[in-house]
């Protein structure tokens, strides 16, 4: 894969917001295809991170992937889920994008 372990990683948090907002549409487990595809997704992730951490030091990996998955899922939670882009939201959002930076180039 381009990128290596960190392109897995990159994948693996990208799938980790899509199984994040697979919960919400799934409600609770009740609607058998969006809970399918979150089940799915949720594997795939987990199956990419552990891939990447055959070479990546554990920390610096993990905190990636759930960085990358909280800011994707805050980002898209207030691009199509209407939730509110307050001032302390968006200071929230950078962050963690500033953690994930400083751990990227650790």
């Amino acid at each position: 894969m381009p990128g290596g372990a960190w392109g897995l990683v990159l994948v693996a948090g990208i799938l980790e917001c899509a199984w994040a907002l697979g919960l919400k549409w799934s409600d609770g487990f009740s609607r058998p295809w969006p809970t399918a595809l979150t089940i799915i997704g949720a594997l795939a992730s987990f199956f990419l991170l552990a891939q990447a951490m055959k070479t990546l030091p554990v920390g610096t990996a993990y905190a990636v992937w759930t960085g990358i998955g909280a800011l994707g899922t805050a980002t898209l939670g207030i691009a199509i889920m209407g939730e509110p882009a307050t001032l302390l939201r968006i200071a929230g959002i950078a962050l963690i994008v500033s953690g994930i930076i400083a751990l990227k180039l650790a």
